[in-house]
């Protein structure tokens, strides 16, 4: 399974935030810069994590980002499953599936994607910041 570009991004724009926690509100464009992507793909990103509670938005000049939650009340599944838009690993009915009445691929594979998110749901945002990640964060400047 591989995730999707947003979900990337949106760990991304977590691990910057939690990185740089103790400092002013983060600008979005010093994520944009950071990574080098889009603007408007951090910017959407950035709304759905807002209106789920992960991060707080402030608006304005003197506005910006941070975090709405501690690191360890964020699970990667948490983010997984909001981000991604399907994590069915096959679909048998596009293009129909001529042997899927008898096929049992897709209910191990469901499986599977289960015990994966299970072990996600015990990985913090905290687990995934070391020293140097933050360090490398901190060169950041707001």
């Amino acid at each position: 399974m591989q995730l999707t570009k947003q979900t990337d991004y949106a760990f991304r724009v977590l691990m910057a935030l939690a990185a740089t926690q103790n400092q002013p509100l983060l600008q979005i464009q010093k994520i944009v810069d950071q990574f080098q992507i889009s603007k408007s793909h951090v910017t959407k990103i950035v709304q759905k994590l807002a209106h789920h509670g992960y991060i707080e938005a402030v608006r304005g000049q003197k506005g910006g980002i941070r975090l709405a939650k501690s690191l360890h009340q964020i699970q990667l599944r948490e983010i997984v499953e909001l981000m991604e838009n399907n994590l069915e690993a096959v679909n048998c009915n596009e293009p129909m599936c001529l042997i899927r009445t008898h096929c049992q691929l897709k209910a191990h594979l469901q499986q599977a994607t289960q015990q994966y998110l299970k072990y996600l749901e015990s990985i913090t945002l905290a687990d995934i910041m070391s020293s140097t990640l933050i360090q490398e964060f901190g060169k950041i400047k707001h």
